[in-house]
């Protein structure tokens, strides 16, 4: 399932250890964006940043993004303070407590929650801008988040590539988000901004604000080694005490068509397991059906993504799965050039720039950084071989 905690999560060692090198940080000199392909397990590794961050005192808040978080100003703000303040309502502090009307004295002091209401009164009774408001708010809970004994908050988004900004409504969401954090952490605010999301996430963060390249430290999750593809495998089902293994030569079917995707990988451990519980029922040898696995992989997961793609951009993706680097970024001039080798794929550079841009928005491919073209989803290009070929 999506994000769901495999029984033993494999690799991801050096992203662990950068994440506990930030969370070492006196004062917050990066924040983190862990980012990947869909599949490679970014939900799952964030969850498992959640006990690190508590295991080194500190504060833990965070959802997913929609993008109704993002549509203004204000409900970025609204997010954001509805998330802090979780964690920060069993924090109380002393105020004076109002005397009844025409009475003098020494005031009693009452007990108040540092919870939503308190933080949305102070937002609001801040005056400036979103951006203003939103520091005040950060810059009073600080000191109590210290006095609870905790080194700081980590603010954790996935799903981050929802943000935006929306210039023809003047309003910027993310550009404050951004402006916030880097305001508050230069004034030693030790509050950590941990943002997951697909590739895009990076680039729109630098359009917002060009400083962002310097706010961050990207971990880009690949697929699994060959070595931990297998742990992966094998060692849930050793922990079980499964009386059913898998052979080495069906480790290594699964390994080869996973691709070492971690939610490939699950997906066909489950679903030859199902095989199996019924093979062996009807009293036949289980063995790993790749092909049935395969067929039932392209319903699931990408049949969906494909129905909404024309005939003319199949075409187009069908060259772009021909190529050797296929799996990796390649160029407009690498599809030109390619499209030789398929007579009714007469694509010109214009052409195959546009519909590019058009596959983007369904999120079937992105451009990175370089200026170059990834495939959004990883083993499409298989998939599309295999569709094509089969029709």
């Amino acid at each position: 399932g999506a994000g769901h905690r495999p029984p033993y999560l494999a690799g991801r060692k050096l992203e662990q250890a950068e994440f506990r090198k930030s969370l070492s940080q006196e004062v917050v000199l990066y924040n983190i964006i862990l980012t990947g392909l869909r599949g490679v397990g970014k939900t799952v590794l964030l969850e498992d940043f959640k006990p690190i961050a508590l295991q080194e005192k500190w504060l833990w808040v965070g959802t997913d993004l929609s993008e109704s978080a993002s549509v203004s100003e204000e409900s970025m703000a609204q997010r954001v303070i509805t998330d802090i303040s979780v964690v920060t309502r069993n924090i109380y502090f002393d105020v004076p407590k109002q005397m009844a009307f025409g009475f003098t004295g020494e005031a009693e002091e009452e007990k108040v929650s540092l919870g939503y209401e308190t933080l949305w009164g102070l937002y609001t009774a801040t005056p400036g801008l979103v951006a203003d408001k939103l520091k005040a708010v950060f810059l009073y809970i600080s000191p109590f988040v210290k006095k609870a004994g905790r080194r700081g908050v980590v603010f954790s988004y996935d799903e981050a590539q929802n943000l935006s900004d929306h210039r023809e409504k003047d309003q910027y969401p993310l550009s404050v988000l951004l402006e916030v954090f880097q305001s508050v952490q230069r004034q030693g605010v030790p509050f950590l901004l941990l943002l997951v999301g697909l590739p895009t996430v990076f680039q729109k963060l630098v359009e917002s604000r060009t400083y962002a390249e310097r706010m961050f430290r990207v971990l880009t999750l690949k697929r699994l080694t060959d070595e931990e593809s297998k742990e992966a495998i094998s060692k849930p089902i050793t922990a079980a005490n499964c009386p059913v293994h898998f052979s080495e030569s069906s480790i290594d079917l699964i390994i080869k068509f996973s691709g070492g995707y971690p939610y490939f990988v699950q997906f066909m451990c489950k679903e030859a397991y199902d095989a199996w519980i019924q093979l062996t029922s009807d009293g036949k040898e289980p063995s790993v059906p790749i092909k049935e696995l395969l067929r039932k992989l392209d319903n699931d997961f990408f049949a969906g993504r494909w129905s909404f793609v024309t005939d003319r951009q199949q075409l187009l993706l069908y060259v772009i799965a021909h190529l050797d680097n296929r799996n990796d970024e390649f160029t407009i001039k690498e599809i030109v050039t390619k499209c030789k080798d398929f007579p009714k794929a007469t694509f010109g550079k214009s052409q195959i720039s546009q519909m590019l841009m058009s596959l983007a928005l369904t999120g079937l491919v992105y451009k990175d950084r370089h200026g170059k073209y990834v495939f959004a989803v990883p083993l499409l290009a298989d998939f599309i071989r295999r569709t094509v070929e089969n029709t």
